[in-house]
């Protein structure tokens, strides 16, 4: 059956930007970066602390996807964080808006949202 998830697709709208947000402010790891001469694409394959999560793709004029309102599908991507507050302070320090912090009545943690430079959601929830 699933043993776990293996990677999550994102597709970005300028490559340079998303790339730059992913690894120097989330700090996510650089595995392989190839370019695709066929589809005019780049894939970048993005780790976190050694381990495969995230595909980067730069595909030319992509369609846009709405993240607000709330829409159908995908809801956003999750990272844990030791303290809410620290994550909260780094980002806020780099010119990332943060969500107020809000608290989760079902599991007494507190999380917050960022946007990624497509708008794309995603959580920080502490562990």
């Amino acid at each position: 059956m699933i043993n776990k998830v293996h990677h999550i697709a994102i597709i970005c709208s300028d490559y340079q930007i998303s790339k730059k947000f992913y690894t120097e402010i989330l700090g996510l790891q650089i595995i392989r970066e190839t370019y695709r001469e066929t589809r005019k694409s780049y894939k970048l394959d993005l780790a976190l602390q050694g381990t495969y999560v995230i595909e980067l793709f730069s595909f030319p004029d992509p369609v846009k996807r709405p993240s607000r309102p709330e829409a159908t599908g995908l809801r956003h991507l999750a990272f844990e964080v030791d303290h809410i507050e620290d994550i909260v302070t780094y980002l806020n320090t780099r010119g990332i808006e943060t969500e107020p912090v809000r608290f989760d009545e079902l599991t007494g943690k507190h999380f917050t949202f960022i946007a990624d430079p497509d708008g794309l959601p995603i959580e920080f929830y502490e562990r």
